[in-house]
């Protein structure tokens, strides 16, 4: 790390934004003299952390992006990368008496911004300027979508898509996209692969479309289960660690631990092309890509690249393998490498149906909960129109679902992706008629200060 800065600054009322490496990272402003939110798990490290490794204790660390408000009305100070086509530079930031020391890994561009609305203007014009003309937000319309995931999870069935399809019709909800998660395949990697339990995906597509709905899916393409045929058939197509030469973990992927795929083989990138060519042809036109992550970890790879020059290569693969017409949705994926190429991008970690995480003590900062999700949407909200279309994650609205008002209020003001994971019949009075008015009414114009 290099000291490129020193910001001076009221140090009880200095703030600084320092921008998480992927979706689920916690971000937020945050007081420039406490500690920021501590890593407390393995899970969080692989996952979350960039390059896999905490900032050191006490050190505000930002990927690609941070920003210093000074205290006492003073311009906000942002600092962000030049290009990330290679690489992200780390961006870290210390408390000295009155000062913020800042120091980076790589090349970034200091800016002192006195324009309106304080720190959100000031990150918003740095987005506009950083997308530049890579973004065309609006080019792909994003629809109102169903989603399997938070009602039925990994043990999602057709049957289950089929039921709620038939009542959305009934009571005419808007949505348009009607999207299956995680749980349709055989195991991570093997796509191609439909599992039994969950029945006719093909056939799911057709009802889909016959009923004037399009078909959404998901899939996690740089992810190998341990259990996979894939991972059997070809060990020569993961990412290896450059020391032991073993496969890089992935941590906990969608229902067991996973590796990562190496897209930069040609024969793994032919395979993953046609599984999305295929899923295409069956008719599926929407597509939420999950555990992006994966894409950029660091190791050795058939073609020498770094993680995010990798990553880079393999999104630009994707992109071109579900057609121009189809939608892409980033989730779990490096923010800042991602700019261009997906049409919608998650913002935050997944919702649940509590507002602290499961464990209940509070000390996970990106957990499934609403707390963090609300805490990460509204600190993206800059991004919304500007990067992408922000996706705040779904509605949950069925009564079993704590401050469900608080969620639909939040959804309602920045959601710019607009998605229902509750069974329909599982929704009472409040909870369908929220539910049709937010479907009906996402919007891709940019948050601004009310």
């Amino acid at each position: 790390m290099e000291e490129i800065a020193a910001v001076r600054v009221q140090p009880v009322l200095a703030r600084v934004y320092a921008e998480g490496w992927q979706s689920w990272s916690p971000v937020g402003l945050q007081p420039a003299a406490a500690p920021p939110p501590p890593v407390t798990s393995v899970v969080e490290l692989t996952e979350t952390c960039q390059y896999q490794r905490a900032a050191p204790e006490g050190t505000h660390a930002g990927a690609g992006l941070l920003a210093i408000e000074p205290g006492e009305g003073a311009p906000p100070v942002v600092f962000g990368a030049h290009a990330v086509a290679e690489r992200v530079p780390v961006i870290q930031a210390v408390l000295r008496d009155d000062q913020l020391i800042v120091s980076a890994d790589g090349p970034v561009v200091e800016a002192t911004d006195s324009g309106p609305f304080g720190m959100l203007g000031a990150l918003g014009r740095w987005g506009e300027r950083f997308a530049g003309d890579e973004v065309t937000v609006g080019g792909r319309p994003v629809p109102a979508v169903w989603c399997s995931w938070y009602q039925y999870h990994d043990q999602v069935t057709a049957a289950d898509v089929s039921l709620n399809l038939g009542r959305m019709a009934a009571l005419e909800l808007a949505a348009d996209v009607v999207q299956v998660d995680a749980g349709w395949a055989a195991a991570p990697g093997d796509w191609l692969s439909v599992s039994p339990r969950f029945g006719d995906l093909r056939g799911l597509a057709r009802q889909i479309t016959d009923m004037g709905r399009r078909p959404g899916i998901w899939i996690a393409p740089w992810m190998v289960g341990r259990s996979s045929e894939l991972m059997s058939a070809h060990p020569d197509w993961l990412v290896r660690s450059p020391g032991s030469g073993e496969p890089v973990a992935t941590g906990a992927g969608p229902g067991q631990e996973c590796l990562a795929l190496d897209l930069t083989v040609p024969a793994a990138a032919e395979y993953l092309g046609t599984v999305l060519r295929t899923l295409g042809e069956w008719g599926f036109e929407y597509f939420k890509i999950d555990f992006c992550y994966a894409g950029a970890v660091e190791g050795r790879r058939h073609d020498d690249l770094p993680g995010v020059a990798a990553y880079r290569h393999g999104l630009n693969l994707v992109r071109s393998a579900i057609g121009p017409r189809a939608l892409l949705l980033g989730c779990g994926a490096p923010l800042l490498p991602s700019i261009g190429l997906v049409d919608a991008m998650r913002v935050g970690p997944d919702i649940a149906a509590s507002w602290e995480p499961a464990s209940g003590d509070g000390s996970s900062w990106s957990a499934p909960c609403q707390r963090n999700a609300s805490r990460n949407v509204i600190s993206r909200a800059w991004q919304h129109g500007r990067l992408w279309v922000n996706d705040p994650d779904c509605l949950m609205l069925r009564p079993s679902v704590e401050r469900r008002e608080d969620w639909a209020a939040l959804v309602a003001r920045y959601g710019g992706l607009r998605a229902s994971s509750d069974a329909v019949d599982e929704l009472d009075r409040w909870g369908l008629e929220q539910t049709r008015q937010l479907l009906a009414g996402a919007s891709p114009e940019p948050i601004t200060p009310s």
